[in-house]
C-alpha cells in the first residue's frame, strides 16, 4: 500500500477514534497532568512543568519501574503506571494534559491517544519516528483544538529569540543561505551497525511495551535502554533527528520557512540498523520575505563536519562555535553558536561584539564618565520565556505556545526528510509536501510511514 493511501485511511479512521473526548474537570483552575517517561529528560520535563504553581500530577507511567525513584521524591504520592494506555483509561477524566517524553519511537501513540481524548499534549522533540507520524500529529492537534509544545525549550531561550528578532529585522540583509552543525560523531552511543547478543531484562522492565510499535527483537544490556536506542534506526532519529529540531528551529522560526523543495545527503556509516556517522544534508526551501532568492539553501552538518569557516567573515584566527548556525546575509553574517548570545559580522561593519553582561558592565562605565570608543554591534538581547510554563499557561486558557505542533509538525518533517535523504545517500529527493510524497524515489517513499506491531498501530 503507498504511502499516501496508507496516511489517507489513518486519517479517516482518526476521525472515527475517541469519539466521546473525555474533557478533564480542571479542578479549582489548576491543571492536572499525567506523564509518561519519567526519567532522564521525562524527569526533567515533570520537575520543570511541576514548577508550575497551578500544576498537580495525576500519573506518572514508565516502562522501567527502577526510573520512577526521582519523579516520586520530588512528587510523592502520585499514581505509577507501566502502560500508558492503562494510565488514561484508569485516570479518564481525572487529568487534562500530557507530558510524553520517551523514545522516538514511541512519542506519536501517546501524543495522538491523550489529544483524541481532549488532553493538551507536552511531547518531546522531534515530535515523531516518520513523517507521517508528524502530519498526523499536526492535524489531530488543529482537529481536537488542543494546546500543544514540542519540547526544543531553547526555542524559548534569549539566545534564539534573540537571533530569530535580529534576521527578521534585517540586520544582515536579504539571507543567502543558511549552514547548521553538530560537532558529534553520529552513531556515537553505541558505535555498532549490527544487532547485539541478546542478554537477561533488567527486573522492573516491561521490555515488551518498551518495544512498543516497533518491530520485535531481543533485550541486549547497554544498546537499547535506557538511552542508546538514539542511535538505532527502529528507535530513534539519529544525530540529525536528535538535534535537528533544536538547531534548526531559530533557522525555520527567523526565516518562516515552509516545506523544502528537495533535499540530498552525503554520509559515511550508512547500515540498516544504526545512523549514519557523519553527514552533509542539503535542503532547498521556497524563499519568503526574509530570503534573497527565490529559493534558500540550508545544508546540515554532522560527525565532525563544519561549513568553511570563512564564510563566516570573523576576524582572523577566529573558529566557529562547536554547534551551531551560520546565516549568511546581503550585508553580512549571524553566527549564532547553540545556547549563546548570536554574533554579527564582519566587526568593521557591525562593530565588536559583546555578551548581555558585557554590554550592561559597558553602559554602566559610560554612563559614570568613563570612555569606549569601541564600535559595538548593537543587539538588544530578549528576554528568555519559560519554554515549560508557557504550555501550562496555554493549557489553562493564555496565549498560545509558540513551538505548538502547527509550527512544530512542520519543522520536524523537514527534519526527518534528512533522515530519509540520509537512508538514501547521493540521490536527490524531490518533497510533494500537501500530498505526502516523495514522487521520484520509491524507497524515499516507502520511509515516509512505520509498520508497526499488531495492537500497536498508529492511525
Amino acid at each position: 500500500m503507498s504511502t499516501r493511501r496508507r496516511f489517507l485511511q489513518q486519517m479517516a479512521l482518526a476521525t472515527l477514534a475517541f469519539p466521546a473526548v473525555v474533557r478533564a474537570r480542571n479542578l479549582n483552575s489548576r491543571l492536572q497532568v499525567a506523564s509518561v517517561g519519567c526519567d532522564g529528560k521525562g524527569y526533567d520535563d515533570i520537575k520543570e512543568i511541576g514548577s508550575h504553581p497551578k500544576v498537580t500530577y495525576v500519573g506518572f507511567c514508565d516502562v522501567d519501574s527502577q526510573r520512577m525513584a526521582n519523579a516520586l521524591q520530588r512528587f510523592p504520592g502520585t499514581p505509577t503506571f507501566a502502560d500508558f494506555r492503562e494510565m488514561f483509561a484508569k485516570l479518564g477524566a481525572g487529568f487534562d494534559a500530557a507530558v510524553v517524553s520517551t523514545p522516538d519511537h514511541m512519542h506519536a501513540l501517546p501524543a495522538l491517544q491523550a489529544m483524541r481524548l481532549g488532553k493538551h499534549v507536552y511531547l518531546q522533540k522531534p515530535l515523531a519516528h516518520s513523517v507521517a507520524e508528524a502530519r498526523l500529529l499536526r492535524l489531530t492537534a488543529e482537529r481536537m483544538g488542543v494546546r500543544t509544545q514540542m519540547g526544543n525549550q531553547i526555542h524559548s531561550h534569549m539566545a534564539y529569540r534573540t537571533a530569530v528578532k535580529l534576521i527578521r529585522a534585517g540586520a544582515i540583509g536579504k539571507v543567502e543561505a543558511v549552514h547548521s552543525w553538530l560537532s558529534n560523531e553520529g552513531n556515537g552511543y553505541t558505535k555498532r551497525t549490527t544487532l547485539p547478543t541478546p542478554g537477561p531484562v533488567p527486573a522492573g522492565l516491561a521490555w515488551d511495551l518498551w518495544l512498543g510499535g516497533a518491530p520485535a527483537r531481543p533485550y541486549a544490556p547497554t544498546v537499547y535502554h535506557p538511552f542508546n536506542w538514539r542511535d538505532w534506526i527502529d528507535f530513534g532519529n539519529g544525530t540529525l533527528g536528535d538535534f535537528g529540531c533544536h538547531l534548526l528551529d531559530p533557522v525555520y522560526n527567523a526565516l518562516q520557512l515552509t516545506a523544502p523543495l528537495t533535499v540530498q545527503a552525503e554520509c559515511v556509516g550508512v547500515n540498516e540498523q544504526t545512523w549514519a556517522k557523519a553527514e552533509t544534508v542539503t535542503f532547498t526551501f521556497p524563499g519568503t520575505v526574509h530570503t534573497a532568492g527565490d529559493t534558500l539553501p540550508l545544508v546540515w552538518y554532522d560527525g565532525g563536519r563544519q561549513p568553511d569557516p570563512a564564510l563566516a567573515r570573523m576576524p582572523t584566527g577566529s573558529k566557529l562555535p562547536t554547534n551551531g548556525s551560520l546565516f549568511i546575509g546581503q550585508k553580512g553574517t549571524l553566527v549564532l553558536p547553540h545556547v549563546a548570545p548570536p554574533l554579527l559580522f564582519p566587526e568593521a561593519t557591525f562593530g565588536v561584539n559583546l555578551s548581555p553582561g558585557e554590554q550592561t558592565r559597558r553602559a554602566r562605565r559610560l554612563a559614570a564618565g568613563e570612555k569606549d570608543e569601541r564600535k559595538v554591534a548593537e543587539m538588544a538581547f530578549e528576554d528568555s520565556r519559560n519554554h515549560y510554563h508557557d504550555w501550562v499557561d496555554a493549557a489553562l486558557g493564555g496565549p498560545e505556545t509558540t513551538a505548538n505542533f502547527a509550527y512544530a509538525g512542520p519543522l520536524t518533517e523537514a527534519v526527518l526528510l534528512g533522515t530519509i535523504a540520509a537512508r538514501c545517500p547521493g540521490e536527490k529527493l524531490v518533497w510533494d509536501a500537501p500530498n505526502l510524497r516523495i514522487p521520484n524515489h520509491p524507497r524515499a517513499q516507502s520511509l515516509l510511514s512505520l509498520q508497526y506491531r499488531p495492537g500497536w498501530e498508529i492511525s
